[in-house]
């Protein structure tokens, strides 16, 4: 009998020449580095470092920046360790690299093929694997089990649609989630629908992207943004998709209407596309081009490592990635824990319950539109201590996750590899 697993080996398998195109074709768009395309075949980059290794994969930005904390957890626990973080996305290698040393690596993620899985695992050799949120990857997971890593789930969360996906096809999603020693999850929903699917063990303990630290705030970069803004209305779209940027330009020609002098400070998602948001928005100044604000009435944050510091600058963020269907939010506790009051759409998704945690405690406010956006970002404006209170509540809210963290490192400190690699 043909299994769905074995159709998913045999399609990756068979789409192998396509899948080299694809990259490419993702070079040319500026999604993938170039000079480390080999890694993505399982060919990598450097060398094992000796003793046991952690392998932490994540997908882009917030995945790793999970990975990073549990990182630094581990290596903390087990001084002679080493871990290994793989990510699909250059913003989220940029992540990693920016806090890399000696015990730990960066590589990407090799594609989900079984010849790129085995090159990947016989150079690495690790003797835990651990797939940071929604990351499941057939080959890469069974193919981790049978070298004898001991594998985990951290943090998962899995949207009603994709739990549908996996029940649809009941003796892969056995096999699958059943290979993994411990799964810890984010939310309530994926824990029980991750049992019900077939997982050993599925246990809740909150989203450990609430206990993520605040991004750090790049102190040259904020006192040039105060000066360049000096005392302008200002407010933050953050991470911005392709499809938003109309939907907040509209919304700042309200806000204009209102307040002539205010700013929009516009920070994409994928930096790359500063050029075409620019456009959008009748050539506005680019902080990559080291352009100045001057009296513009919008600029484009099109930089990486630079949020904490808009956050930082700006009284009043919307957090993006939440104004259209296909998107599913992006974390709201980084405005949060930094003092920006907290606006959002209505698609999050992906983050359901922090979300949720924060309208209980009256720390966030929904827009849908560019009338509503304007309206509250205007509101907000004229009433500080209504804003000062949307900022409180966040703030504690944001305060409370602690605990998840410390329990999955607890959790990954017991696992034990099954059958470890023989070192040569």
């Amino acid at each position: 009998m043909i299994t769905a697993l074995h159709l998913y080996r045999t399609a990756t398998i068979l789409a192998g020449p396509a899948l080299g195109l694809w990259l490419r074709a993702r070079v040319g768009r500026g999604k993938e580095d170039p000079a480390r395309l080999a890694e993505r075949f399982g060919r990598a980059s450097r060398d094992r470092p000796p003793g046991r290794l952690f392998w932490l994969h994540a997908a882009s930005v917030g995945e790793s920046g999970v990975a990073l904390q549990l990182a630094d957890g581990l290596l903390g626990r087990n001084a002679t360790a080493a871990v290994l973080i793989t990510t699909g996305t250059r913003t989220g290698a940029a992540k990693v690299e920016a806090a890399a040393n000696q015990r730990i690596i960066h590589q990407f993620s090799p594609l989900d093929r079984p010849d790129a899985v085995r090159r990947f695992l016989e150079h690495w050799r690790p003797d835990w694997a651990v797939f940071v949120e929604s990351e499941i990857w057939p080959n890469q997971i069974l193919a981790a089990k049978a070298h004898g890593a001991a594998l985990a789930l951290v943090n998962a969360r899995m949207s009603p649609a994709a739990l549908a996906n996996w029940k649809r096809a009941p003796k892969a999603a056995r096999k699958v989630f059943s290979a993994f020693q411990s799964i810890t999850t984010a939310d309530a929903r994926t824990a029980a629908g991750l049992l019900e699917l077939g997982a050993r063990r599925a246990v809740y303990l909150g989203n450990i992207k609430f206990a993520a630290p605040a991004p750090p705030i790049d102190v040259m970069a904020r006192a040039w943004l105060a000066k360049e803004i000096r005392d302008r209305p200002v407010w933050l779209a953050a991470s911005t998709h392709r499809g938003e940027e109309e939907i907040v330009l509209e919304a700042h020609a309200q806000v204009r209407r209102a307040l002539p002098d205010a700013l929009l400070l516009l920070a994409p998602r994928h930096p790359e596309r500063g050029q075409e948001i620019a456009a959008l928005a009748e050539g506005a100044p680019r902080r990559s081009l080291n352009q100045t604000i001057g009296a513009a009435p919008v600029y484009i944050a099109d930089t990486m490592g630079e949020m904490g510091a808009l956050y930082a600058v700006a009284s009043v963020a919307l957090v993006a990635g939440s104004l259209r269907p296909e998107l599913k939010g992006h974390n709201p506790m980084e405005p949060a824990k930094i003092g920006a009051a907290v606006l959002t759409g209505p698609y999050v998704e992906s983050f359901e319950e922090a979300y949720e945690a924060l309208f209980r405690a009256g720390g966030a406010r929904v827009v849908d539109g560019a009338a509503r956006i304007a309206s509250a970002v205007v509101e907000l404006w004229r009433d500080e201590p209504a804003r000062q209170r949307l900022v409180a509540a966040a703030g504690e809210v944001a305060g409370e996750a602690g605990p998840a963290l410390a329990a999955t490192l607890e959790a990954l400190q017991n696992l034990k590899p099954e059958a470890p690699y023989a070192r040569p």
